[in-house]
């Protein structure tokens, strides 16, 4: 690399990790001033609140990854446009495309830092951070669905009519195992509780009726215990629990519900494909960052400041419109998660061409 290529990648990184810096802080006071009054209700310890603050800040910083790199390089290229240093840079014989080279590097790396902070570090400290708001600061949870279907196994099916999460027991359980398309047998409980001391569960006045053909065979009991892939934990406040799976625990988990024919999938594909997009937009929005400050105004650079304050609140309102059509399921996750790179990358095109040189 060229110094002047050192120049700006370092004053590129130097900006971002400042605007990380100043904007998390500013998140974090005013996160604090809102909830001060839930941790003194909760009776929660400074040690806690500052172990909660230590997890929930480099989630904060994750989320803002994009939209920072867009600001530091809106304001460093257009403080450099102001002091004519383009100009000079254009002048020497450097062309634009290869004034790219540095922001490149710079978005790339910001970029892979991001997926791995985003996929494996962050995912392990927001743990602590979705357990003390499900414990602390939301009201305790009831577990209130009712006519509950699960797939725990291949051809096999479970039923329960409702769950009551406290005391970890369901009614009017049901399983039922086929063979090709016909039923082979079904097994009815009136009650189903979870037993800690075998992690089994444990049926309560159970009936179970085996088809061979014409011929039905009935067994019935009061108890029995009998191991099932569902587990309590599968009846508990899951909000926010996406955000605490790395990426191998996130396609574990998706895998899981997928077998079962759960109707949550879409949350965790939906970030999955975020996780996966991050770096990407880092990148696309740098160079638009780039092309939109790069020419001098005689304004100064309030213009272009502004304009890429702009051009981020659209992206921001892009975003939250594709992820709210994916949790809908009315669009593929895949798609619409995508559809903000794929829209911006294009604007970013046409800006290029439209770049004088």
């Amino acid at each position: 690399m060229k110094i002047i290529d050192r120049y700006i990648l370092k004053k590129f990184l130097s900006t971002f990790f400042f605007c990380v810096i100043l904007l998390v802080l500013v998140i974090v006071i005013i996160d604090y001033t809102e909830k001060v009054d839930k941790f003194n209700k909760a009776g929660v310890s400074q040690k806690e609140i500052l172990e909660y603050y230590a997890s929930f800040i480099p989630f904060i910083a994750g989320i803002l990854t994009p939209i920072t790199t867009f600001i530091a390089v809106v304001f460093i290229t257009a403080k450099m446009a102001a002091q004519t240093e383009i100009i000079a840079i254009l002048a020497s014989g450097m062309s634009f495309t290869r004034m790219m080279w540095p922001y490149f590097v710079g978005a790339l790396m910001i970029g892979m830092l991001s997926f791995y902070l985003n996929g494996w570090v962050i995912p392990n400290a927001n743990k602590f951070r979705v357990n003390f708001e499900v414990t602390h600061l939301k009201k305790a949870f009831y577990f209130n669905e009712t006519d509950i279907h699960f797939k725990v196994g291949d051809d096999l099916y479970a039923y329960l009519f409702r769950y009551n999460n406290r005391i970890d027991r369901g009614y009017k359980f049901t399983l039922e195992k086929f063979q090709g398309n016909k039923l082979y047998q079904k097994l009815t409980a009136n009650t189903i509780a979870w037993d800690t001391a075998t992690y089994k569960w444990q049926l309560e006045n159970w009936q179970l009726r085996t088809f061979n053909g014409f011929e039905e065979l009935v067994e019935d009991g009061t108890k029995m215990d009998t191991t099932l892939t569902i587990r309590p934990s599968d009846f508990d406040n899951n909000s926010g629990l996406e955000s605490a799976l790395t990426i191998d625990e996130l396609n574990a988990h998706i895998g899981l519900l997928q077998s079962r024919g759960a109707d949550d999938v879409e949350i965790y594909l939906i970030e999955k494909y975020i996780r996966y997009m991050i770096p990407f937009t880092t990148v696309i929005l740098t160079f638009i960052g780039l092309i939109v400050s790069a020419r001098k105004s005689r304004g100064g650079t309030g213009f272009q400041i502004a304009l890429g304050f702009l051009i981020a609140f659209l992206f921001i309102i892009f975003f939250i419109f594709s992820k709210a059509l994916a949790e809908k399921s009315s669009v593929d996750p895949l798609y619409a998660i995508w559809f903000p790179n794929i829209f911006f990358s294009l604007v970013g095109i046409v800006l290029f061409k439209a770049l004088p040189r």
